[in-house]
């Protein structure tokens, strides 16, 4: 049936341009159709071409929240596939989507909305747990600081657990964090997300040049705002899963956080920054 829509859409010449920005938590589209094609003429036809644009929007952004990335193994898709989610609930997520009064191209041969929806939204209403799982702790007593917040480095090529090759990390809705021993550190269901006052994604993604700004924490204001001004900078050692999104880093390091209270805190509280390659922050479609 979506690819009926879709196809019919198409033969008016209709179009979607998009992206999906993990930095921001946004998708982010515009959507174009050419009026000639479509049997129209201004100024009569316009309200028509409205209506289009607008019946057009949920067919044709479809095919792209379906691919979106869970987890390290699972698709919004995949997730429908063993009903764990229900594809009315993807509708109901794209009629969230902002948008800007369509427009009329400088030639006036077609007309164009624009559309925003944020995955971070999206990605609460995927969490169903109601109360937190305790995050691990560490049997062995390790003397650490009182951080902020936690950043982890990974904005290059690492080794894949388990596989002689390596991999760039890329971005999901629900990454986890391994110890180099393979002890799981956090996940999902340790995120309090019913603590916070607003919709926050368990994990916030960033690129390099935030964390290098001029300024005594050299963090970027958005940065500071999530970790505070003392945060536990940490450089992923490896990736996991079926798409690397799940990051390896030191039991050196994660022992730094689990040994205290106040540091566990910051992985519930979703206080924890992922540092990726830019070019895998934005993909375009």
């Amino acid at each position: 049936m979506i690819i009926a829509a879709v196809n019919l859409f198409g033969q008016e010449k209709a179009g979607i341009t998009g992206s999906v920005e993990w930095d921001s938590m946004r998708v982010n589209t515009r959507l174009s159709l050419d009026l000639a094609s479509a049997g129209l003429r201004l100024p009569a036809g316009r309200t028509q071409a409205e209506a289009l644009l607008a019946s057009g929007f949920f067919d044709l952004i479809m095919p792209y929240l379906l691919s979106l990335q869970v987890d390290s193994s699972s698709t919004v898709a995949d997730l429908i596939e063993r009903g764990e989610l229900n594809y009315y609930d993807i509708e109901d997520f794209a009629l969230t989507a902002g948008s800007v009064a369509p427009s009329l191209s400088p030639d006036m041969r077609s007309i164009t909305s624009s559309h925003s929806l944020r995955l971070d939204s999206f990605s609460s209403s995927l969490l169903r747990h109601y109360r937190a799982s305790p995050v691990t702790r560490s049997l062995s007593s390790v003397t650490s600081a009182q951080y902020t917040g936690i950043i982890i480095i990974a904005a290059e090529n690492l080794p894949v657990h388990g596989m002689r090759s390596t991999a760039l990390p890329v971005p999901c809705m629900f990454p986890k964090i391994w110890d180099s021993e393979m002890n799981l550190i956090y996940d999902r269901s340790m995120f309090d997300y019913r603590s916070i006052p607003y919709f926050a994604p368990m994990v916030h993604y960033s690129s390099l040049p935030n964390i290098f700004q001029s300024n005594p924490s050299g963090l970027s204001d958005e940065l500071k705002a999530i970790v505070g001004e003392r945060p536990l900078r940490i450089f992923a050692r490896g990736v996991f899963g079926i798409v690397p999104t799940d990051l390896i880093i030191d039991r050196s390091d994660a022992l730094l956080i689990i040994s205290s209270e106040e540091n566990r805190r910051l992985l519930s509280q979703g206080k924890v920054v992922f540092i990726l390659d830019e070019s895998v922050l934005y993909s375009y479609f």
